[in-house]
């Protein structure tokens, strides 16, 4: 079968916009929700280079074999933390067209369908995971970027449903997403797992209206549980619990996808426990972050530009949407750019 693009030349693209990133404006990676450009995100030289490194070895892997499935997811994998995004999106097309039925290519590609914010064809790409799982055993999932333990958290079944539950929650549709978030928590059984899967199922519940369901998935969650890389979440639950203030959490929140992470959760318990006016600023001033390709910057970014399409009028009286604090699209947009970045703040759930 004819792949959509080689990968051998989506890998030549990427060592050529490599060498040029240091010296050109980045081309735009993405479009927001608002229709802002998103350009590449600059990495720490450091951090670069052995990512560069890490990918020029999946490569070679991938070119001893070109039938190993598992050589071009990892090709795939490590192009796109490099944040190209869209030549990873390619690399997982050729292997959807090269394994139909392996799940994992549609994992992969959802996810980078995610980052630049194409939601329904991650969506149509996790629904597909999901069908071809149907019956068949779980797996762990090896990590690109390993947490302090190097203990993988999470597997292929979970990824799989916590990442079709981030689309539909993207979406608006809190039930369908409670659902599937609900089947990735019951999937794997350690606590990174139970916390970060807690936290967007309590938010789902709380948007759709089941405050009782809602409250019993904060059951299980103490400070005690023993977290290695979704500390974010779990501080957040304790917060649902009432036993974090808000104010304290947005104090320790840092700049990176962590922080990105606790400020969305605390602008979303806003929004659930009615001051809007919060939860709208909130969110607005996230999006002067540079940090595009995370999650909680994503569903910020959703949450404004619903915002922007629900907006009532001036007389109305309207109450299911939040304020309106930024404009939606502006015809002079700078390319986002981060500063440096290195493997500590790369975006969580990469």
């Amino acid at each position: 079968m004819r792949p959509v693009l080689s990968p051998l030349a989506a890998v030549l693209v990427l060592f050529t916009a490599g060498l040029d990133a240091q010296s050109q404006t980045p081309v735009t990676e993405a479009t927001s929700l608002l229709g802002r450009p998103l350009a590449p995100m600059a990495l720490e030289a450091g951090t670069a280079a052995k990512m560069e490194a890490d990918l020029a070895d999946a490569v070679a892997a991938w070119e001893k074999d070109r039938s190993d499935p598992n050589a071009l997811i990892w090709m795939g994998r490590r192009t796109a933390y490099l944040g190209r995004y869209r030549e990873a999106i390619a690399i997982f097309t050729d292997g959807v067209a090269r394994h139909p039925a392996d799940a994992r290519m549609y994992r992969h590609r959802g996810h980078r369908y995610l980052s630049v914010r194409e939601i329904d064809k991650a969506i149509a790409d996790f629904e597909k995971g999901v069908d071809l799982i149907a019956g068949k055993p779980d797996a762990i999932e090896p990590d690109g970027l390993p947490n302090a333990r190097n203990v993988p958290t999470g597997t292929l079944h979970s990824n799989l449903w916590y990442h079709l539950a981030l689309g539909f929650y993207l979406k608006g549709d809190f039930d369908r997403a409670a659902e599937n978030w609900a089947r990735a928590r019951d999937s794997v059984d350690n606590a990174d797992n139970l916390v970060s899967t807690s936290h967007w199922l309590y938010l789902a519940l709380r948007r759709a209206g089941r405050p009782d369901e809602a409250a019993a998935v904060l059951r299980p969650i103490s400070a005690g549980l023993d977290v290695i890389e979704n500390g974010e979440y779990h501080q957040l639950l304790l917060m649902y619990q009432g036993g974090r203030t808000p104010e304290s959490l947005l104090a320790q929140a840092g700049e990176d996808s962590g922080g990105s992470a606790t400020r969305y959760g605390v602008g979303a318990w806003y929004f659930v426990n009615g001051r809007r006016d919060e939860a709208a600023d909130l969110w607005a001033s996230m999006l002067e972050s540079p940090d595009w390709p995370s999650f909680g910057y994503l569903a910020a970014e959703a949450e404004v530009a619903r915002a922007s399409r629900m907006a009532p009028p001036t007389n109305s009286t309207r109450t299911d949407s939040i304020p309106m604090r930024v404009s939606p699209v502006t015809s002079a947009v700078t390319p986002t750019i981060v500063g440096p970045r290195t493997a500590a703040n790369l975006p969580i759930m990469l």
